[in-house]
């Protein structure tokens, strides 16, 4: 596994980087297809603060964590990452054996959230690849990265579609209207 990282205002020691290495690599014994890994560390308001992210054969998994110490607040955050891949893992295996049965699965439709009103302005842009996947898949990757919404393609239609959370719970599915 290529792991890479990333500091902001940190100084990374060597034997802490190869502490950090090796725990990542039992990472694999969990899930054995993680393509790459990064962890980001960053100090300010006197904690630590390390984000751990692999890519899991084309699933993204964050795990996060603040402590005083950088050694704890990154072994918080990798038993986040690792509480995530067992999950997906579990996903995995579940949606294995919903194939053999014919099972479907569909979210409540909701209204549009208002646009951003005109005095806003974006401050980021982000690009990412539109995969193929079923709104079941799409809102366990919305959990998987702690996200309020997700945007994909879905494979049953070919359109682009969002999944989100609701305030009231649940989720909600945006299809567009031809």
């Amino acid at each position: 596994m290529d792991i890479r990282f990333v500091t902001r205002g940190v100084e990374l020691k060597d034997d802490l980087k190869d502490y950090m290495e090796n725990k990542m690599s039992k990472l694999e014994r969990f899930f054995s297809r993680i393509i790459d890994g990064q962890v980001v560390m960053s100090f300010g308001r006197g904690l630590f603060t390390v984000e751990i992210t692999s890519n899991a054969n084309g699933v993204i998994m964050r795990g996060q964590s603040s402590a005083p110490d950088m050694r704890k607040a990154f072994d918080q955050g990798l038993k986040n990452l690792e509480r995530q891949i067992k999950r997906h893992n579990a996903y995995l295996k579940d949606r294995a054996q919903l194939k053999t049965h014919d099972v479907s699965f569909e979210l409540p439709l909701t209204e549009v959230e208002p646009p951003i009103p005109p005095e806003e302005e974006i401050v980021k842009v982000k690009r990412f690849p539109l995969r193929p996947m079923s709104a079941k898949e799409a809102t366990m990757q919305m959990d998987l990265l702690g996200h309020e919404f997700f945007l994909f393609k879905n494979a049953e239609s070919g359109s682009v579609n969002v999944v989100y959370k609701r305030k009231d719970g649940g989720y909600g599915l945006l299809e567009p209207s031809e």
